[in-house]
Parts: C-alpha cells; structure tokens; sequence
C-alpha cells in the first residue's frame, strides 16, 4: 500500500503559499532557519515541496545493521532492518554527529539566514538535541535547540509548525515556541507485538516493569515526558489493535478543535490503513490520517509489526494569526 499525504496536510501548503509576508516598516527582519532530524519522519513529498531555500534542513539518523552504517532515506534500508531483526542479527542507532548539525548550521548561514531552530527527538530516548548544542557552541550564527519530548509524526507536527511560523517572518523564539507548543499538544500512542526491540535498545524505560511478562502480552505504550511508558497490558493482538483505536477516538473526541492524525507502521502497511480506515469511519470531523512507516531510526528500535498513532491539533484561528505576525 502507497504511503501517502492528505487533506490533513492542506492547511500548512496553504500557510506556506505566501511564505515571508512583506516586513513591517520599522521593523528589523529575522530570517531563521529549521533543522530537524529524520526521526520526525516528515514526509520527503512535503520536504522537497519546500524548495532549496534551506528554510529546512533534515539530518539523517545512522542506523547500524552488523558492521554496516546506513542512513535515512538509504535505498532499501528499512528492509535491510526487517531481515536483520528476522535473522536475530544485531541492530543499532546512534545520534548524527556533532559536524553534521554543524554544516548545517553554516549553510544556513552562507544562505543569508540570521538564526537557526533546532528541533530534534527527545533527549530521554536520544542524544541528538546534546549533539545538536554541542554544534551550536560552534558557529557564529544563533542556533536555538528545542528538545521536542517525543517522536515520530509527533515530532514533524512541531517541526511543521516551527517552518510555518520562520515561513511567515517568526524570530528564533518565535519560531521555537511554536514548535514547542505544538509538541506540547501532541500525543503518540502505539502497539508492539513484542518488547524485545525495545528492551535490547534500553528505550522502555518505565516500560520495562512488562518485561517479565512480554510472552503473554500485547503492551500498548505511549510517549509522555519524552520517555516510553505502558499504558495497557492486552492479551491478543487483535484487541491491542482494537485498543488502540479506542484510546486515540477517545482522545481525539476530548480535544477542541481540529485534530490531526499520522499512522506508523514497520512492514505491516495494510493493517495500519484499515486502522487508518477505521479511525476516520470513527471520526468523521477529522481529516483522513497519514500513512507512512516509520523512520528507519525508530524501527529499528520498535521492531516489526508497530502500529503507531499520532494525535496532533492543528493551530486555531488565533494562534494562525499570531504565527503569521
């Protein structure tokens, strides 16, 4: 099944088609630019729609398959992972390198940009937003770094808001709280047939009270504070994924205003668009969820057969207006 973008999306295109409105007279312009890394999973459609102006730069995540290094967006990667994970063989990730956020960060520069904002993956499950300071500390240009406490489409929706607002003339600050704002306001939940993955990576952190009885259970987690924690033990996978589907329509009902929705999954694409199905059939109000895997950085922790849902709020009428200022 084709991953794809939807109307979900139509709202941030519209936002963008203007980009920098025409300054203020009197007031002094700051051109920031976004750095982000691919654990967002930010779809490369949108991404390469933004154009080589270097508003937004992604730097890959190395995942490790044996004594291989791959990164995101490498030709077959995610299934070089699937078969490693099949055949029991050692897969690993590390944070990007201090030098690569460095580049980044001077080609913003060299780009005429008066400021950078980095919003990267939680620092509780990666030392990338670390990396990211260290980088900073290096290079004449002002870079603030937005540890974002989650994951995924999660992430993307703070780093889709923090564009939006550098897009239509946001300082740094601006630009950063509208990605920490975002963020704030947007939930991951997810189904893992097994914790394995997850146990071998040290990521489950105050999950790892359902090691003991992983064999028996299906866990459904979520990402709160940036860390991994359960939420429910489920005894088949059927009704973890049943579950799930209640726990993201319940949240979804409870909020106000527009929400957003994104579907993860690690080679099991059919079964998270009939959860995508489902979920739109539940919540008619909302646009149709996007689909995609997940980053290769995530599932090589996950493991096969994830199912992630994102539950994001796109930004009311005054916080349009206030990012568009």
């Amino acid at each position: 099944m084709p991953e794809r973008n939807t109307a979900a999306w139509t709202w941030f295109r519209a936002r963008l088609a203007g980009l920098r409105p025409p300054p203020r007279p009197g007031a002094a312009v700051v051109r920031t630019a976004v750095v982000t890394d691919s654990a967002a999973a930010l779809p490369a459609e949108w991404v390469n729609g933004l154009g080589a102006e270097g508003l937004l730069t992604v730097i890959p995540m190395p995942v490790m398959v044996g004594a291989e290094i791959y990164g995101e967006g490498e030709d077959d990667i995610l299934e070089t992972i699937a078969l490693a994970l099949a055949a029991g063989k050692a897969v690993k990730t590390s944070r990007p390198s201090p030098g690569q956020f460095e580049n980044a960060y001077r080609a913003a520069r060299r780009l005429g940009y008066e400021a950078v904002v980095s919003i990267h993956i939680s620092g509780e499950l990666s030392g990338t937003a670390d990396a990211a300071r260290l980088a900073a500390a290096r290079v004449d240009i002002p870079v603030e770094v937005v540890d974002s406490r989650t994951v995924g489409m999660a992430l993307g929706m703070a780093v889709q808001a923090g564009v939006a607002a550098a897009a239509t003339g946001a300082d740094a600050a601006g630009t950063a709280a509208a990605a920490a704002s975002q963020a704030a306001r947007t939930t991951v939940y997810f189904y893992v047939p097994s914790l394995e993955q997850l146990r071998r990576g040290g990521r489950i952190g105050a999950a790892a009270s359902l090691v003991g009885t992983m064999l028996a259970i299906k866990p459904i987690l979520a990402v709160d504070d940036g860390k991994i924690v359960p939420l429910e033990k489920v005894r088949s996978a059927a009704k973890a994924v049943a579950r799930l589907e209640e726990i993201v329509a319940a949240e979804a009902e409870a909020r106000n205003g527009a929400v957003r929705l994104a579907v993860h999954h690690f080679g099991n694409p059919e079964e998270a668009e009939s959860l995508a199905v489902r979920l739109s059939a539940a919540l008619p109000h909302c646009p149709p969820a996007q689909i995609s895997s997940l980053p290769a950085v995530l599932a090589a922790h996950a493991g096969l057969g994830v199912l992630a849902v994102i539950v994001g709020q796109e930004p009311d009428g005054a916080e349009a207006a206030q990012l568009s200022t």
